[in-house]
């Protein structure tokens, strides 16, 4: 079969000036899309800022014969993503795929926790994620067709000590998903995320020499696929890293009806609510009513 081509298409990818986002923009380009390379250059927890990121990334990948802007504008406000997308208007005339991608760490454990962790944490990772999708979800109407990438996070799903902010955010990504997959499929508009593991600037202190088999190389895979106009699938969430790569899914049990339900019948028949067998794999709210009516009836 061909290779995946990317010719003419237009990708955002937020937080490129390193690790993932780095990766994504050099092999979307490579294969021949356009790249907006936006990265506000500030610290892993979001502090500061400098051009020399993206601006570095963009010399890389015009360096290999491809084509790309810098964007410095921060996700965090509406004025922000508007300008990300605006530039991408503006430099190649339209907005074909994002990949939401920026994003910032500031951790310690719930109790400890502070509004100054939570909220940039929030505006970066899953406010930024609406603030540049937004103002392109309309061209993307418009033209008949749209990818995007929402960078969730096993933190966010599975769970993961003193990471409350980052995990809240992470699984809102998962909801933002689910919904814009929904509202985009008569637009050709397919909306998935990855959950990934890899070595970057925000992981390499925490896991040590175990990181280095995770590479963000081996990441991009996914992405390039879910980025590509033969992509299947919409409104799911795939675990990707070290060269693996799993589907995540959220199923629900048949679990236990009683007209008359009662916190003692909950108890009595707990395991039963619990157990997965039959399970089924809604893929939107209506179909998960329906699996409930089936139970009902």
């Amino acid at each position: 079969m061909a290779d995946l081509g990317f010719d003419g298409k237009v990708a955002i990818i937020t937080g490129a000036g390193g690790g993932l986002g780095r990766s994504h923009a050099l092999e979307l380009a490579k294969r021949g899309a356009l790249i907006v390379v936006n990265d506000l250059g500030g610290s892993v927890d979001g502090e500061g800022g400098s051009h020399t990121a993206a601006q570095k990334v963009v010399d890389e990948i015009k360096a290999a014969g491809g084509e790309a802007v810098a964007n410095y504008d921060s996700v965090a406000t509406p004025e922000g993503g508007a300008a990300i997308v605006k530039t991408a208007v503006d430099t190649f005339g339209k907005v074909d795929i994002i990949v939401n991608n920026a994003g910032i760490l500031r951790d310690t454990s719930f109790k400890n926790m502070t509004p100054d962790q939570v909220n940039p944490v929030l505006d970066v990772h899953l406010r930024g994620a609406f603030y540049v999708t937004q103002p392109a979800w309309q061209l993307m109407r418009d033209q008949g067709y749209g990818r995007i990438i929402n960078t969730a996070s096993a933190a966010g799903i599975f769970g993961n000590f003193g990471q409350t902010n980052y995990g809240a955010a992470k699984m809102g990504l998962v909801g933002l998903t689910r919904v814009l997959a929904v509202e985009g499929a008569k637009n050709n508009i397919k909306v998935n995320a990855i959950a990934p593991v890899a070595k970057t600037r925000m992981t390499e202190e925490l896991f040590g020499d175990a990181m280095d088999k995770l590479t963000p190389e081996l990441v991009t895979p996914i992405v390039t696929y879910l980025a590509h106009e033969d992509c299947p699938v919409t409104g799911e969430v795939y675990s990707v890293g070290g060269g693996r790569v799993a589907r995540i899914f959220i199923g629900v049990t048949p679990g236990h009806f009683q007209a008359d339900l009662t916190p003692e019948a909950v108890r009595d028949n707990f395991d039963k609510i619990r157990d997965e067998t039959g399970y089924g794999v809604p893929e939107n709210l209506n179909e998960e009513m329906m699996l409930a009516f089936k139970t009902m009836s």
